[in-house]
């Protein structure tokens, strides 16, 4: 597959919808790939089983505040800054670039990376949506090492960093990334194709252009096409009636009030957000948790709100969908589940919360 104009279209409809609220408004990442398409023509994409076994593949995404990317853009030259400091380090040609999270700019970064250094996206990323945290990534589960870890910025700035683990990873990368504006452009995990077949989230990169097209695509229901697509469950139907949203740590922080209509008229759904919505209740109870996945999507498009664009009187739907097996194993809850979030409940899955509420 090429990653032309109206494949990175398409991906950036179904990047936001698995972005769970973060990764960066998908705009940003797609306005970044076309840029790059036109410059110097599309990347293409290509399945971890086609690269030879020993090529590196090197995962990329922004690591922040989602909302200050909105005004505070990149250059375009970040990746490829951080792909001749990898190479110099390791004496090695990078292969391919990967997305570090699929969800919102981030599963858009990589096209037009790659596209300005003439090597290919492969098909996976390293959630299957968009965490919060650096280390909640598949790669962590399996015992890949973060280090090293190298950064860049729209100044030109480059820094290599070698986290002793995961924990480390964040709190430095967190903080150089306050320090660089609020933002930055990072890589970490670095694998050997052998490595990312079992340690990646595969097929993503498809699966967004999947979901893109099939809202684009939809004659009446675009929220109904999106759930027939993802195995989703529809929360509720109605508009923003508050949002408390504050930029602390290098995170967006906050929650907000979806006040139901029409046929939900009378209820009230709360989201808990750390970039991404993390927790959906409905009075006082759990009607979905992280590491599923929650969208708010506008009504009438299917189009994704990111956490940073909601606003009050916006119509939108709440949608939740399954999260991928890999967040679902022990070695997953303990890394991304409402536990590690600072939640007192144990996770139950969408569909089996959903069929309660039934």
């Amino acid at each position: 597959m090429l990653l032309d104009a109206d494949t990175l279209r398409a991906q950036s409809r179904g990047c936001g919808i698995l972005g769970a609220g973060g990764g960066g408004a998908p705009t940003i990442g797609l306005l970044a790939g076309l840029r790059a398409l036109e410059v110097h023509g599309p990347a293409s994409l290509v399945d971890l089983d086609d690269l030879p076994d020993d090529d590196l593949v090197l995962p990329i995404g922004m690591v922040g505040a989602p909302v200050v990317s909105i005004e505070k853009i990149c250059n375009g030259a970040e990746g490829a800054r951080i792909v001749r400091r990898v190479e110099a380090m390791t004496g090695r040609r990078v292969a391919a670039l990967m997305a570090s999270e699929i969800g919102g700019s981030n599963g858009l970064y990589p096209a037009a990376h790659a596209a300005a250094l003439g090597i290919p996206v492969v098909d996976a990323d390293g959630m299957g949506r968009a965490f919060p945290e650096m280390p909640q990534v598949s790669m962590e589960i399996a015992g890949i090492s973060p280090s090293p870890c190298v950064m860049s910025d729209e100044r030109g700035n480059v820094l290599t960093l070698d986290p002793a683990d995961g924990q480390w990873l964040e709190r430095l990368c967190r903080a150089v990334a306050v320090c660089f504006g609020g933002r930055a452009i990072s890589s970490e995990y670095l694998m050997t194709v052998a490595e990312a077949r079992t340690a990646a989230v595969r097929g993503t990169v498809s699966l967004a252009v999947r979901i893109g097209r099939a809202i684009a695509e939809a004659s009446d229901d675009p929220v109904r096409a999106l759930l027939d697509a993802v195995g989703g469950f529809r929360l509720i139907d109605g508009k923003v009636s508050d949002v408390e949203r504050r930029v602390t740590g290098g995170f967006v922080r906050g929650s907000a009030q979806v006040e139901g209509l029409r046929a939900d008229t009378g209820r009230l759904l709360r989201l808990e957000l750390q970039n991404e919505n993390l927790v959906a209740l409905e009075d006082g109870l759990v009607v979905a948790s992280v590491p599923d996945v929650i969208s708010v999507v506008d009504t009438q498009t299917g189009g994704a709100v990111s956490t940073e664009l909601l606003r009050y009187g916006q119509r939108v739907s709440v949608v939740a969908f399954p999260c991928d097996p890999v967040w679902r194993t022990d070695g997953g809850l303990a890394l991304a589940g409402p536990r590690a979030f600072g939640y007192d409940f144990d996770y139950t899955p969408v569909e089996d919360l959903r069929a309660c509420a039934a």
